[in-house]
């Protein structure tokens, strides 16, 4: 198992980097699909260990490294390789899981049709669930610290090829058959931490 100094604030990149070496995927001139893109082994799920003890039942999303820790004790975990939003799209902060849904539906925000109006005006009505949803085969809807929802959801997702990059509109998003195995396993009212990118020195 990888070992690992996990931190409310920030991961030890030193450690990082040295427990979890993943690699870009390779480049390819072949548009992939979701039918034909095979999980590259790097990207597989992990077993993990935390120096520092972690909260049962909780995940902590590090976009730096394209990882998602879900706690399976208090210093045992899975990682998960993610996509996250792109540029200033990500959103760092404290959440819990406030609903769960199978092959959800998706509506665009408001915001993401005036960013790009030609792609997701004709969503506006919202999209039903489906292999082709952009979420995916399961969602995990992030609430604030009073209830409310922000929008910002943990995913499956039908370009399973865009994970470890920084190319969503803010969401996290997973291979179909990881979202599906955590969804399984992460409980309505969980923590979520999201951490905040950190620039390079």
């Amino acid at each position: 198992m990888a070992h690992m100094n996990l931190t409310r604030r920030h991961l030890l990149a030193a450690s990082l980097a040295a427990a979890v070496p993943f690699a870009a995927g390779a480049a390819t001139d072949q548009k992939p699909t979701a039918e034909t893109w095979v999980v590259p082994p790097e990207f597989e799920p992990r077993a993990v260990r935390f120096r520092d003890e972690q909260v049962v039942g909780s995940i902590i999303v590090d976009p730096g490294r394209f990882a998602l820790y879900w706690i399976t004790d208090k210093k045992k975990g899975v990682r998960y390789t993610v996509g996250v939003g792109r540029g200033n799209l990500y959103e760092s902060g404290t959440f819990t899981v406030g609903a769960k849904k199978e092959w959800p539906s998706w509506t665009p925000t408001p915001e993401m049709i005036a960013r790009s109006p030609d792609r997701y005006a004709r969503f506006a009505g919202g999209m039903p669930g489906g292999p082709k949803n952009p979420l995916g085969a399961r969602a995990l809807y992030l609430f604030d610290a009073a209830g409310g929802d922000t929008f910002l959801r943990i995913h499956g997702t039908p370009e399973p090829w865009t994970i470890n990059s920084a190319v969503s509109n803010g969401c996290v998003r997973l291979v179909n058959a990881h979202i599906m195995a955590l969804y399984e396993e992460v409980a309505i009212g969980a923590p979520v931490t999201l951490l905040p990118k950190v620039s390079a020195a």
